[in-house]
């Protein structure tokens, strides 16, 4: 087995579209402290005093809705980057998959590389932009294993990849076939946070959310700021095809209630735009590289739902990265620059 291998690390999904299943994964996904991160026990009387008690039917119920033959979408599809990232590498370089949440578990495949006698690994957070409930959060797990099992080890980290270049290319060759055909406004759907995540992100304390047009005055902060960099990813793609400024815009999907999350809401965009004269959409989901809970039912089924009642008449959602080949070959170019070097 060679000495040198990748690990990509994507999200995760429950194991069945099952009400236990679907709570035994929301339990340790927002068990996690840098999801939810209240201080514990606040976080566990949330958690079992309230959302376990009601979200895991309704998650269930969404997650029937998007399930395939082969399970999961994410997990499938997450198979299917990593075989083709495997067949492009070649046998020399192999490529380990696991989630942060749910299975194959970061624990177990760390476990895997240990055995294989792997002594160098590339961390390839399979996340676009920092953020520490997503990119970080799968940092700092692998490295609490590899300390744990492996502290031989090897390991270097993929930095947020929300402006490269190749990974602009990527999102560009989906997105051209479905801009060529015509229509009325592109949305750029990024997840959303806590307003509250993007200050505590912010090791000066001083910028983020707080300096007037902070996302485009330049800052160290934007280091780890997720909302200046979806602008970012956003502001490099728009150049790259060409965008009229009218022609689109950015919003923030997936909010919990109770406090300031990122604005403007996807949700409420959908039922907005219909009725400045948007008729025709394409909507972008740029933070995900998978297809996921998320883009299929999210936006592209209770969305689209949502802008054909408010008026609006055709929807897209364009796909996200998958396993085009422009993304395959994205991933294997940072992989080989990491071998040159290493």
């Amino acid at each position: 087995m060679s000495q040198r291998a990748v690990l990509l690390v994507n999200l995760g999904s429950p194991d069945s579209p099952s009400v236990p299943d679907v709570r035994r994964y929301l339990r340790e996904f927002l068990g996690d402290e840098r999801v939810l991160d209240l201080p514990a026990p606040a976080r566990w009387l949330l958690l079992e005093g309230i959302i376990l008690r009601t979200r895991p039917k309704n998650s269930a119920h969404a997650y029937a809705s998007v399930w395939t033959t082969e399970g999961s979408p994410l997990i499938a599809m997450s198979q299917k980057v990593q075989r083709d990232l495997a067949a492009t590498l070649g046998a020399d370089t192999p490529v380990y998959l696991a989630m942060r949440y749910g299975s194959p578990s970061i624990a177990q495949v760390v476990g895997q590389l240990v055995a294989d006698g792997v002594q160098e690994v590339l961390l390839f957070p399979q996340y676009p932009h920092y953020a520490m409930s997503s990119w970080e959060t799968v940092v700092v797990r692998v490295m609490e294993e590899v300390a744990r099992q492996a502290p031989a080890l090897g390991v270097t980290t993929v930095q947020p990849f929300y402006e490269d270049a190749d990974y602009i290319e990527a999102l560009h060759a989906v997105a051209a076939p479905h801009l060529a055909k015509g229509y009325d406004h592109l949305l750029f759907s990024y997840h959303g946070l806590p307003v509250r995540h993007m200050r505590k992100a912010d090791s000066s304390h001083a910028h983020c959310m707080t300096v007037t047009d902070c996302c485009n005055s330049c800052s160290p902060a934007h280091a780890t700021c997720y909302r200046a960099q979806c602008f970012a990813t956003t502001r490099a793609f728009v150049k790259r095809a060409g965008l009229e400024p009218a022609k689109y815009s950015v919003s923030f999907q997936s909010r919990l209630v109770g406090e300031p999350w990122l604005e403007p809401f996807t949700d409420k965009e959908f039922e907005r735009l219909p009725k400045a004269g948007v008729k025709n959409i394409l909507v972008m989901c740029p933070a995900f590289v998978t297809d996921c809970l998320e883009t299929l039912e999210e936006i592209a089924g209770r969305g689209r739902d949502s802008f054909i009642a408010a008026g609006g008449v055709k929807f897209l959602q364009i796909p996200c990265l998958n396993d085009h080949p422009a993304f395959i070959d994205f991933l294997a170019k940072r992989t080989q620059r990491w071998l040159n070097r290493a």
